[in-house]
């Protein structure tokens, strides 16, 4: 299985990691999303599919994911049923994250792919869930809810938007994720109350 790892491109293994994380982030907003878009792309073969997950192209397979999405989408725009996806994404999102990064690492052995994607491609969709989650309290919050529909909306086409950019473009969507990150990172620090001297 060594020898398995050896013979990879570390180019193409750098490539496919890069649309793993991506995919996965964008799970981190729509749980499901990502899935249909890379078994659309894997019957169309503009991806492949290998290793076991050949099935993600089916139709079965499309129907559950596509018909999962749409109702995701459509249940995220209701006050209070987008609180209870939230609550159902912390375990939902960190599993069909780690699904699909698994799926885009078609150079490695099955073992080494699910090892990977678990650590890594669950982290990052859970991190993200909760970044977004996070926001979307501070929106409830600000606004009593009636701006969330519009902040659903926007993520619909954010998940749309870095599916296909992880896909076709995914060292770009990498070092975009990667911006995002410490601009948020910036912005709660700035957020923090500072620590006030005593007198």
């Amino acid at each position: 299985m060594l020898n398995d790892v050896e013979t990879v491109s570390y180019a193409s293994l750098l490539l496919q990691i890069a649309t793993g994380v991506g995919l996965a982030a964008v799970t981190g907003l729509r749980a499901f999303l990502p899935a249909f878009v890379v078994g659309v792309l894997g019957r169309l073969d503009w991806i492949p599919l290998r290793g076991g997950f050949e099935w993600l192209e089916s139709i079965p397979a499309l129907v559950i994911f596509g018909t999962a999405f749409i109702l995701e989408i459509l249940a995220d725009k209701i006050p209070g049923v987008d609180h209870f996806l939230d609550v159902t994404g912390t375990v939902v999102k960190p599993a069909v994250g780690a699904l699909v990064m698994v799926a885009s690492l078609t150079d490695l052995p099955p073992l080494y792919a699910a090892v990977i994607g678990l650590l890594l491609g669950g982290s990052v969709s859970g991190s993200v869930h909760f970044a977004k989650a996070g926001l979307r309290a501070i929106s409830t919050g600000a606004t009593g809810g009636t701006a969330n529909p519009i902040v659903s909306a926007a993520e619909d086409g954010l998940s749309l938007s870095g599916s296909l950019l992880a896909v076709f473009f995914p060292v770009l969507f990498f070092l975009i994720l990667i911006a995002t990150a410490l601009l948020l990172f910036y912005f709660l620090q700035r957020r923090k109350p500072r620590l006030r001297p005593e007198s």
